[in-house]
């Protein structure tokens, strides 16, 4: 016998998680609730089931509950942030940078594809190991992002002898773990132009490419090598940030300039890519980075500095490549 449309789904009204139900249906004395499970991790997935399952079976009259997840893919950008070569802050640049976007309301992800030297769980001040499920590692939180790092996978002071297809597959595994909601997945990269870069292009198609550098012309050219590398892959650069660009003595407070000031808003200009912006050589940024404070977590100065830093990446991102 036919029954009036609703006729009974009033029944299924009580539900928890009443925000993800799309559809809740009664028919004869069978339950079927379609519900949204965009942006959990697997764990959370099967404990809603549970719990819908468990709450349907519970109201009398039903006999049996059907339970279907849906989810949709988030539309994940990924960003790779990069240097020429090693020493210029790229790590706390990027880690900060990362901070700055999830406080500025983004769903934010990191991983740390730096493989000979991860230092991420030291710049977010965690030591905790991620989970897996179903093969897939569980990314931790901390600071308002999730982020994975082979420096969470190895004791520290142990040194990765690998070849460049293990890390490049160590690679594969961290950007294909479950990322949730993330919308933007920030990644740093080793120095240089090599196999992890290569891979990263070629697997992930990164939406965009940021360049760290210091003022000096021995940074800049390695710097332009890194731009040329994503340019020949047609991953477009958003944009140059200059860092160490200014120190101000503690004592006297005068400002000067070890490294040189503007090498990279010029070399940007003469490039014809955006610039992002400037920070300076700071021991108060070096003393939170150690102990695991992003500075890009507070309101102060620096914390300023970041998250203009991360206002100029979301209008490059956001502006069409010519």
């Amino acid at each position: 016998m036919s029954r009036a449309m609703g006729e009974g789904d009033e029944l299924l009204s009580g539900l928890p998680h009443g925000e993800r139900i799309r559809s809740r249906r009664m028919k004869g004395d069978i339950a079927t609730i379609i519900v949204d499970a965009t942006g959990l991790s697997q764990t959370e997935s099967n404990s809603l089931d549970q719990e819908l399952r468990a709450a349907a079976m519970a109201i009398p009259g039903v006999r049996d509950a059907r339970v279907a997840l849906t989810a949709a893919e988030p539309g994940r950008k990924l960003i790779a942030i990069g240097s020429g070569k090693g020493g210029v802050g790229k790590s706390t640049v990027a880690t900060n940078v990362a901070v700055a976007l999830a406080r500025l309301g983004r769903k934010v992800g990191m991983i740390d594809a730096d493989v000979y030297g991860p230092s991420l769980p030291t710049l977010l001040g965690t030591d905790a190991k991620p989970s897996a499920e179903d093969d897939r590692l569980i990314p931790v939180a901390a600071h308002g992002l999730k982020f994975l790092s082979l420096g969470q996978l190895v004791s520290p002071g142990h040194a990765l002898a690998w070849r460049g297809p293990m890390a490049t597959g160590a690679l594969a595994r961290l950007v294909e773990a479950d990322w949730g909601d993330a919308e933007l997945l920030i990644v740093d990269l080793p120095p240089g132009t090599g196999d992890v870069q290569l891979s990263l292009i070629q697997k992930s198609r990164p939406a965009g490419a940021v360049i760290v550098s210091t003022p000096q012309d021995l940074s800049l050219i390695d710097a332009r090598r890194a731009v040329d590398l994503f340019n020949k892959t047609s991953v477009p650069v958003l944009g140059l940030i200059e860092n160490m660009a200014v120190y101000s003595c503690p004592h006297c407070g005068e400002a000067s300039h070890p490294f040189g000031t503007g090498g990279a808003q010029a070399a940007a200009a003469e490039m014809g890519l955006p610039f992002l912006g400037r920070l300076p050589l700071s021991a108060a940024i070096r003393e939170a980075s150690d102990a695991g404070r992003p500075p890009a977590a507070t309101d102060d100065h620096d914390g300023a500095a970041f998250a203009d830093i991360a206002r100029q990446l979301l209008a490059a991102l956001d502006t069409p490549a010519a």
